[in-house]
């Protein structure tokens, strides 16, 4: 499954006041793994920009000059989120603002029935707990130290890691690569065949092997269980 964390940075509060986006930063989620294709970029909100606002950013005007307006980045921005579901934390301020100026472009709003907002879920799972972005990465460990500032891009990185954990853990990536291997020994007509590296432990005790055994061999010989007897052990019972 393809996700896309998001996180934009704005001149303020309210885009029908006048307000604009001035960064957009977006992490690629395949499978819940980051994939390290992000889209990321400075917009030219086209007005001054307040100082309560550069406080939060610190994006100002001189660095934003020279920056392309939003019509310039829209057409690449809505072809990188494609379909895939989106990851925001707070939601209805984010898609608030995208709406507004795909619609100053008369393109297609953003629908919230393809949206996740990790605010509604880090409330349902910390019911009256601090869930701030800043309170969620330090409830889960995840590490701040580049936040000096809010920045669309390292907020969306940092969003991903916290979304992993309100869904059960930062176990995306599972270690499956050193868990298990392809056995390259399959014979003809088989496909790879998963190997653990590290065998579990037998769960038959020596009593049990001995019983199927003892019955294995009142089948007669050419009973299916010898089929496999060489390549499953003895009696035809395949080691754990």
């Amino acid at each position: 499954m393809r996700e896309i964390v998001l996180d934009t940075e704005t001149t303020g509060l309210d885009p029908k006041t006048g307000d604009r986006i001035v960064e957009i930063g977006c992490v690629e989620l395949l499978n819940k793994i980051q994939t390290g294709n992000n889209f990321h970029v400075y917009i030219n909100p086209e007005r001054k920009m307040p100082a309560e606002a550069e406080a939060v950013h610190g994006l100002g005007d001189a660095f934003l000059a020279d920056k392309p307006v939003f019509a310039a980045i829209a057409q690449d921005f809505v072809a990188f989120l494609g379909d895939a579901r989106l990851v925001i934390h707070n939601a209805a301020f984010d898609i608030g603002f995208i709406n507004h100026e795909l619609g100053r472009l008369s393109l297609p709003p953003i629908g919230f029935d393809r949206v996740v907002d990790t605010l509604l879920l880090a409330r349902r799972k910390n019911p009256g707990g601090a869930n701030s972005l800043d309170a969620l990465c330090a409830r889960y460990g995840i590490d701040t130290s580049k936040r000096t500032k809010h920045g669309a891009l390292l907020d969306s990185e940092l969003l991903a890691d916290v979304y992993l954990e309100l869904l059960g853990g930062r176990q995306a990536s599972f270690g499956l690569a050193t868990e298990a291997r392809i056995d390259s020994q399959a014979g003809d007509g088989e496909g790879g065949r998963m190997v653990r590296e590290i065998p579990l432990a037998p769960r038959l005790t020596e009593a049990e092997l001995a019983a199927h055994a003892a019955f294995v061999a009142t089948l007669g010989e050419k009973a299916l269980w010898h089929l496999y007897a060489d390549e499953m052990g003895t009696a035809g019972v395949k080691p754990a």
